[in-house]
């Protein structure tokens, strides 16, 4: 379906971290934004600008179910700040503690944490080749690249560069490279890393598909794996990211991420 000119298309603004979302609730009968749109509204300077767009479908096996899109109208399987941003809303909203939402990465538990945190269940890291997706089979905790980063998939692939200083990366010019790697066949999120302490790392983040972001949910749980795959921390990990601080455990059951999350505004588009 495409938008209605009349009556717009009702949004949500939202931000995990500084990591931007546009959120449309397509669980009622009104139009749903065609690739046109979507490219419009991803537009900083002319439209509303987000890292990644989200729409919440009905479902029958959980509470809901997510589309993620990134601002170059590509789709993710998973995007974990606005999981756990949609989630805040549906708790809000139906007063419940706790709830399920599907992705095509799966059915992701979420909670209230208290304190005005949310968390997510993210699922476990993958680390086998085949299913990050890599091009062809290599040790993914020390992939064939300058660096020796670390691959792992949270739905989607990441790369991970252990650094002294994660400051002084150039990633804008890191970020586009290796996001187009060939070996990384569905392109791959970057990230540059350093350990502050045993629970504690730095991180920046470079999104396939966005670019420069100050946060990232799936990134983080996939550092947080990689950093514990490698020996450098606990399960239990804080990752400091340019948008503020996020909470990681890696437990049996899966990857929570526990971190706050913000209902900008509310807007309707119209073209």
């Amino acid at each position: 379906m495409v938008q209605d000119r009349q009556s717009g298309l009702p949004f949500m603004k939202m931000h995990g971290l500084g990591n931007d979302f546009v959120v449309i609730d397509g669980r009622g009968a009104g139009a749903l934004p065609d690739p046109a749109v979507i490219a419009a509204i991803a537009d900083r300077h002319r439209g509303v600008g987000f890292d990644q767009l989200a729409i919440i479908s009905a479902d029958e096996r959980a509470d809901a179910f997510l589309t993620f899109y990134n601002s170059d109208g590509s789709t993710s399987a998973a995007c974990g700040n606005a999981t756990r941003c949609i989630a805040r809303f549906l708790m809000d909203e139906t007063g419940r503690s706790s709830l399920s939402l599907r992705t095509d990465h799966g059915v992701l538990p979420a909670r209230d944490a208290g304190g005005g945190l949310t968390s997510v269940n993210m699922g476990p890291a993958q680390t086998a080749w085949d299913r990050i997706p890599l091009a062809r089979e290599v040790d993914t905790l020390h992939l064939p690249i300058e660096g020796t980063p670390v691959a792992t998939s949270m739905g989607n692939p990441h790369c991970t560069f252990f650094v002294e200083d994660a400051e002084a990366v150039a990633l804008e010019t890191l970020g586009p490279e290796i996001e187009h790697h060939p070996l990384f066949p569905q392109r791959t999120n970057v990230q540059v890393a350093h350990v502050m302490a045993p629970n504690r790392l730095r991180m920046r983040v470079w999104e396939r598909g966005v670019g420069l972001t100050l946060a990232s949910g799936s990134s983080s749980c996939a550092v947080a794996s990689a950093a514990h795959r490698r020996g450098l921390t606990g399960p239990d990990v804080t990752i400091q990211l340019d948008g503020g601080d996020i909470a990681i455990r890696i437990g049996e059951d899966g990857i929570w991420m526990t971190g706050p999350t913000a209902h900008v505004f509310d807007g309707v588009w119209r073209s």
